[in-house]
């Protein structure tokens, strides 16, 4: 079976292409290949990002930030881009999303898990898009209702 190849990115790697890879990861495991990187590294994963994904069981501290020409070469099936606008170089892709996300890291906690949470379900709703279907307990994106895993 061969992995969808899904890429992740925003301007520094720190925030919301680093949540966005775990989302991935944790939803579909083995059948996608997700990575991110951001247009300008900051070089760091935000602890924020960390301590809020650990909350929902996912470390990130074995993540680092990188950037672009950091990634394996090839196509991706998916580049979702989040705020890097004119600063995104272009990656070969099958599909391309731009999602309007606020960067997170200066937001006070409770704003910063709303970002978490909406990553949580736009990944969601684009593995759904390319036909894989999440897995085990962590197919209900966080915020959504018990039901919408079931």
């Amino acid at each position: 079976m061969t992995r969808l190849r899904l890429l992740f990115v925003c301007v520094e790697n720190s925030c919301r292409s680093q949540m966005a890879e775990a989302f991935a990861r944790m939803l579909a495991g083995d059948r996608v290949d997700a990575a991110s990187g951001g247009s300008r590294p900051s070089g760091v994963v935000n602890a924020r990002a960390i301590e809020v994904m650990s909350e929902l069981g996912y470390d990130l501290r074995a993540h680092r930030s990188e950037g672009l020409d950091e990634l394996s070469a090839g196509a991706f099936d998916a580049v979702v881009s989040m705020g890097c606008g004119d600063a995104c170089p272009h990656v070969p892709a099958r599909r391309r999303e731009d999602w309007t996300i606020p960067d997170p890291k200066d937001l006070p906690l409770d704003e910063f898990r709303a970002v978490r949470d909406e990553l949580g379900r736009r990944v969601h709703d684009l593995l759904a898009d390319l036909e894989v279907s999440p897995r085990g307990a962590a197919a209900v994106p966080p915020g959504a209702p018990e039901s919408a895993g079931a």
